[in-house]
């Protein structure tokens, strides 16, 4: 099975980007012998709809699950609606965030962790993301 993780880096020691839609690289894993695509995130520099653009791209490689820190409501229901599983709240690195969904260890998630639109810094266009509790981040 194929696996989207969000990450900072192009191999399976990188971090998990915390940001979904506006993570620098994806990395498609295949569950079953550890083999992986790293592709860089287009949609990380876009005005809106970050998150909706690259649901949409990891659905088109096939993933069936994605692995991320946050997610927001456009990219969640997109990825439910191609009936792709979301896992949020991972940190650490792809490696072990596969082995851990390979165990059974993590929990699929049901709804959004953050509001639209997170990851922007007010006046770039573009940002770090300011966390679930701060910013444009902000929980309401």
């Amino acid at each position: 099975m194929k696996v989207a993780v969000s990450a900072t880096e192009k191999d399976l020691n990188a971090e998990i980007d915390q940001r979904f839609g506006r993570c620098p690289y994806f990395i498609v894993v295949d569950t079953d012998d550890m083999s992986f695509e790293a592709f860089e995130n287009e949609s990380m520099r876009l005005g809106g709809g970050a998150g909706i653009q690259s649901a949409q791209f990891v659905a088109s490689k096939g993933a069936r699950v994605v692995i991320t820190g946050n997610i927001g409501p456009n990219a969640m229901s997109t990825l439910s609606a191609a009936g792709i599983k979301v896992v949020t709240g991972q940190t650490g690195t792809v490696r072990k965030a596969i082995e851990g969904y390979k165990e059974g260890k993590l929990k699929i998630s049901s709804e959004a962790t953050v509001s639209a639109p997170y990851g922007i810094r007010r006046g770039s266009g573009m940002g770090r993301g300011m966390g679930p509790r701060g910013g444009m981040g902000e929980k309401r």
